[in-house]
């Protein structure tokens, strides 16, 4: 039976879906999902039920759902996931307060677990690479349409073309309307993504291979095609906001760096 008990409550409150974590200073313990145009009073007390915690550590980027999180949980000291609290990174952009919330839960943990530079490539609703440089600067990144939002456009801007699945495509050339498209979606974007970070390396000056960590919900269909992703880890932003927490809440002997156990 999953722990029900813990001393952090975790949420990654994206555009598209909610996560839940239930965590120790050391690893996640259970994990629950909500859609988030369902983020509700009623919703979060069916998707919260029988679970216990002391802490919540907040990671937001749809600010009116963020403020219904926040006036649930006002029981609890609650955090929220910004370039102002402790990241085990610095940071080296103009504008630091403009940094989407999960992107600094990502490339702090993957600077923690697999060095520096590193880049993450998060595959959600927008496909975006987050740079840490040599010296553990966040120094900023790139922002490109998901690849979902590419194919629905394509459906919804042609009377002909339709929605269609995706996944690995059986060839290059497409031998339907769908397998054409299929190519064109997963070829194509696997071809934005190597020149994208192909350019990073440029800008990095790295010499040897680039360290590239992918999450989201198509890292593992597209990484699958590109030898230039070393590691997939779909449970990164979470784990990221788990070493957050360690950082910035007190333990009874202060926090302390947990950020390569998990």
């Amino acid at each position: 039976m999953p722990p029900s008990e813990a001393e952090f409550l975790l949420i990654d409150n994206s555009n598209s879906f909610t996560k839940f974590a239930l965590s120790t200073r050391t690893e996640l313990l259970a994990t629950r999902k909500l859609a988030t145009s369902e983020v509700d009073p009623k919703n979060l007390a069916r998707v919260l039920r029988g679970w216990r915690f002391q802490s919540v550590l907040l990671c937001s980027v749809v600010p009116e759902k963020a403020d219904a999180l926040a006036s649930y949980l006002g029981d609890h000291p609650l955090l929220r996931v910004s370039s102002k609290i402790e990241l085990g990174v610095g940071i080296d952009y103009p504008k630091p307060q403009t940094i989407g919330a999960d992107r600094l839960a990502n490339a702090a943990y993957a600077a923690a677990c697999y060095g520096a530079p590193v880049v993450v490539v998060d595959f959600g609703t927008a496909v975006s690479f987050d740079v840490i440089s040599r010296d553990r600067q966040y120094v900023g990144g790139v922002i490109a349409p998901g690849l979902a939002a590419m194919t629905d456009y394509l459906h919804q801007r042609t009377a002909l073309l339709p929605r269609i699945s995706l996944l690995e495509p059986p060839s290059a050339i497409g031998k339907s309307t769908r397998k054409a498209m299929l190519a064109g979606a997963v070829h194509g974007y696997r071809g934005l993504v190597r020149q994208i970070l192909v350019e990073i390396a440029k800008e990095l000056r790295v010499r040897r291979k680039l360290c590239v960590v992918a999450t989201g919900g198509y890292a593992e269909l597209i990484s699958a095609g590109l030898p230039e992703i070393q590691v997939v880890r779909p449970d990164l932003t979470l784990q990221g906001l788990r070493m957050i927490a360690d950082l910035n809440f007190p333990g009874p002997q202060g926090p302390r760096s947990a950020a390569r156990r998990g």
